[in-house]
């Protein structure tokens, strides 16, 4: 019987820190307590973080996803209603309020944060800039925060060039948190460029998690044949992800959201393989692409620690007598 062909090696450099912050961590504990605390079925606006596992696991321990509260069936107006991590508009929980709903705000702190710079600036007197990416839910809920014509969105350097204010001395900014680093800056130099003046935020709008995965991915980019992220199409900090791989060095840059978006048949003869998760990807994605490359090569993950991670943002006073079993943080942690 011939000799089985031997697997060839691969090295994967895997990112950390890598996959769920802080932020979406709380999140999918809102819903998740929400479930134990009410019942089934609690509502959530909007995907409560960018990914279709976390999405799809959640509807099967009974949450509703809708994308307006006149979904809501009117028999189930009692149920809880979840905001998303990525914040919504004043107008959102102002329905909710007239419509009697209860409902259970699971914005990221940092998003928030955003919001309140933006509603300093504007308190201050100034015409206020977002620099992000129109139609992203952060974006809309961030512009949302103020009065129609209060607020400018600059989605690039071109924009920010072309930006006319009616007084150029009386600007402040804040930036989507999910954006790559080196692109806002760019627009802010820009900005500081044609007006001095302007106000930055009190303290900067990109996400400690943002910036930490960016700068993972940039130490590991280089030299790579290939750097996988794991993330949602929609999910901004994972096509940031993409973006700054490739700038950093990786021959070739994807983003999968399962091991079943491998193109094996494109990627070639690899030796080195990058990889990295966004900040609503699951673990056990992770671990599922880590398997796949297993059945394929002989593979030696090496560790790459850039940052450690130890922010925790609590849940709302409403849900903190409800207490988690391991298998309801196993299914938190994205290990379900």
């Amino acid at each position: 019987m011939p000799e089985p062909t031997p697997r060839p090696p691969l090295t994967i450099r895997l990112c950390q820190p890598r996959g769920f912050c802080a932020g979406v961590d709380r999140a999918i504990q809102i819903v998740v307590l929400a479930l134990k605390k009410y019942g089934a079925p609690v509502y959530v606006r909007h995907e409560i973080v960018h990914n279709r596992y976390v999405v799809e696991g959640l509807q099967k321990l009974g949450a509703v996803f809708i994308e307006e509260l006149d979904e809501i069936p009117a028999e189930h107006r009692h149920a809880p209603v979840v905001f998303s991590a990525h914040g919504v508009p004043k107008s959102v929980p102002a329905d909710a309020e007239a419509r009697h709903l209860f409902y259970l705000d699971a914005t990221c702190p940092l998003v928030s944060k955003v919001h309140k710079q933006a509603m300093r600036h504007q308190r201050l007197g100034r015409h206020v800039l977002l620099i992000g990416h129109a139609g992203h839910p952060e974006v809309i809920g961030t512009m949302g925060q103020l009065p129609d014509g209060a607020v400018t969105l600059i989605e690039s350097e071109a924009d920010a060039r072309a930006f006319r204010p009616a007084d150029g001395t009386a600007l402040g900014f804040v930036t989507q948190t999910t954006l790559s680093v080196e692109d806002t800056a760019g627009v802010i130099r820009v900005l500081r460029e044609r007006f001095p003046q302007i106000t930055a935020p009190a303290a900067e709008s990109i996400c400690y998690a943002t910036t930490n995965r960016q700068e993972a991915v940039k130490e590991t980019a280089s030299g790579a044949d290939l750097f996988l992220v794991v993330g949602a199409p929609n999910s901004s900090n994972s096509r940031r992800l993409v973006e700054v791989a490739e700038r950093a060095g990786a021959r070739m840059s994807l983003l999968v959201q399962r091991a079943s978006d491998i193109p094996w048949e494109e990627i070639g003869g690899i030796r080195i393989l990058g990889l990295s998760a966004g900040a609503s990807a699951p673990e056990i994605i992770v671990d599922e692409i880590i398997d796949a490359f297993r059945d394929r090569f002989e593979v030696d993950v090496e560790l790459a620690v850039t940052a450690t991670e130890t922010e925790n943002f609590p849940v709302m006073r409403a849900l903190r007598d409800v207490e988690l079993t391991p298998a309801d943080m196993a299914f938190v942690n994205g290990v379900h």
